[in-house]
């Protein structure tokens, strides 16, 4: 899986759960999954969900 803002390639634990957050748009069901380097850069929800691309 990639990164919604950055595109960077995520990692995956042993038990193949990304490494990262999924978050969705408010009445939307599409995941978008977020690198722990994003979540650093952008501290609020809104924040992440104005980023993605």
């Amino acid at each position: 899986m990639k990164c919604a803002i950055c595109q960077e390639t995520l990692g995956e634990t042993f038990l193949e759960k990304v490494k990262g957050t999924i978050i969705r748009k408010p009445g939307a069901s599409k995941p978008y999954t977020i690198c722990n380097n994003c979540q650093k850069k952008f501290k609020s929800k809104e924040e992440m969900l104005n980023g993605i691309k």
